[in-house]
C-alpha cells in the first residue's frame, strides 16, 4: 500500500478503524441478526447524519422543448426548488412508447466539469460540445448511456444537480475576493477556454461549500439526495412510467449519488454503482485527495462504512462494477468494499440480488459494462 496522506497520524485513523469494525450499526456485527428490525434502525441514524436539505413537495416541471433524437422521443424540462436556479433535465423514452415502462433516473458524473450537468449522459436537441465528446470518448465509449438505455426501452430521466449546470454558482454572484483563475462566467458561445476555466474555479470553490454547509450543520450528500429524491418524484409521477419497477445508476459521481438514493429511497427496484466503491479507511488515509467532498458525511463512519449505505437496499437488486486500475481507489479497499456488500446481502439471504463485477483499465463506464449492466437490469425490471 502506497504512503498514506496524512504522514506520521496514519498509525493513529489506522487504529480508529481497526477498532471500529465493524461499525456500530453494521449489519455485519453479530447482534444484529434480523433484516427487518436492523435497517429501519441503520437507516433512522444514517439519516440524521445525512441531514437532507428542504428541497419542498414534489417539483411541477414544465416543458421546454421536445424533439426526437435517433428513435428516441427526448422532453427538456426545467423545474423549480426552494433555493438555487431552475433545475434544467430531459425525459427520454423510446419513439412511440406509451407505457408503462420501467423506469431509469440517469445520474450524472462529476468528472470536475461542473459547467455540464445532464448533457454529459444524455443527448437531446442541443450540439454535442467538444468537451462532452472527449469526455464521453474517455469515460463512456463514446456514448450517451442515457440515450442508450433509453432505447431498450426505458423511461429515463437525467437532471442537473446542485452545484452543476443550470444549477451551478456564477462567478458574478460571489465576492471579488474568490473569484480565482480569471473565471468568469460563460458567454453562450460556450467558448472551450472560458469553460475550462470555469472548471477549474468550481472545482477550488467546493472548499468554501463543503465549510459553508457543515457549518450550517448539511452535508454535501444530504443536498444531492434531496435533489435527486425530488427528481425520482417527477420520474415517478410520468405517466409512461411504473412506479414499480425505477431504476437509478451513475459512474463515479453518479456512483455515489447512487450508493446515497438507492440505500436510502426504497422506490428504487434496482441499482447500479460504477465507479464509487471503496471504504471510508480507502478516502480519509489513501484516496481521499483523488476526490470531492460530495461523499462525505461526518460522524456515519462510525456506523456505516461507505459501502454499507448502499447496503441499506438489501435485499433489492443491487449492483457494483469497478474498474482495476482506477486511479481513484485503491484496488484492495474496492475488494474489501466488495467483501462488505457480499456479507450484509448472503447474511441476509440475498446473495443472489448482488452483484459485482472487476474490469481491466481506468476510471470508466464504458460499452461492455453498459451492455452487461442493462442485460442485468432487463432481468429485473422487464416484464
Amino acid at each position: 500500500m502506497e504512503p498514506n496522506m496524512v504522514g506520521a497520524y496514519g498509525d493513529f485513523l489506522a487504529e480508529v478503524f481497526a477498532a471500529n469494525d465493524p461499525p456500530l450499526l453494521s449489519f455485519r456485527r453479530p447482534e444484529f441478526r434480523d433484516l427487518e428490525e436492523w435497517r429501519p434502525r441503520a437507516k433512522e441514524k444514517a439519516r440524521e447524519l445525512i441531514n437532507l436539505s428542504d428541497c419542498g413537495g414534489p417539483p411541477k416541471p414544465e416543458v421546454v422543448a421536445t424533439t426526437t433524437v435517433d428513435e428516441v422521443e427526448v422532453e427538456r424540462l426545467r423545474w423549480r426548488l426552494p433555493y438555487g436556479p431552475p433545475t434544467d433535465a430531459v425525459f427520454l423514452k423510446p419513439a412511440g412508447a406509451k407505457g408503462p415502462l420501467p423506469g431509469m433516473l440517469a445520474l450524472h458524473d462529476h468528472g470536475g466539469l461542473k459547467y455540464f450537468g445532464w448533457r454529459k449522459i444524455a443527448d437531446a436537441d442541443i450540439p454535442v460540445h467538444p468537451i462532452i465528446r472527449r469526455h464521453r470518448d474517455d469515460d463512456y465509449g463514446g456514448k450517451a448511456w442515457a440515450n442508450e438505455i433509453a432505447r431498450r426501452g426505458y423511461a429515463v430521466l437525467c437532471h442537473d444537480t446542485w452545484p452543476f449546470a443550470s444549477r451551478r454558482v456564477l462567478v458574478k454572484d460571489v465576492p471579488e475576493c474568490i473569484r480565482w483563475n480569471g473565471a468568469r462566467d460563460v458567454t453562450e458561445a460556450e467558448e472551450v477556454a472560458d469553460i475550462v476555466a470555469y472548471n477549474r474555479w468550481a472545482a477550488q470553490h467546493e472548499d468554501i461549500w463543503a465549510k459553508s454547509l457543515y457549518g450550517a450543520g448539511l452535508t454535501w450528500p444530504g443536498m444531492f439526495l434531496a435533489e435527486d429524491m425530488r427528481a425520482l418524484d417527477v420520474l415517478c409521477a410520468r405517466p409512461e412510467v411504473d412506479a414499480s419497477r425505477v431504476a437509478c445508476a451513475g459512474l463515479s459521481g453518479g456512483g455515489c449519488r447512487t450508493v446515497y438514493l438507492a440505500g436510502m429511497d426504497e422506490r428504487i427496484s434496482a441499482a447500479v454503482c460504477v465507479g464509487m466503491m471503496t471504504t471510508w479507511r480507502d478516502c480519509s488515509l489513501w484516496k481521499g485527495w483523488t476526490h470531492t467532498w460530495m461523499a462525505w458525511t461526518p460522524h456515519l463512519a462510525r456506523y456505516l462504512d461507505y459501502p454499507e449505505i448502499l447496503g441499506l437496499r438489501t435485499p433489492k437488486p443491487t449492483m457494483v462494477l469497478n474498474n482495476e486500475q482506477d486511479p481513484l481507489f485503491s484496488l484492495e479497499e474496492m475488494r474489501r468494499a466488495d467483501e462488505m456488500l457480499r456479507a450484509v446481502f448472503e447474511k441476509a439471504g440475498a446473495g443472489d440480488r448482488y452483484v459485482c463485477r472487476f474490469y481491466p483499465g481506468p476510471h470508466k463506464f464504458d460499452r461492455e459494462m453498459q451492455e452487461f449492466a442493462f442485460s442485468w437490469l432487463d432481468q429485473w425490471l422487464k416484464r
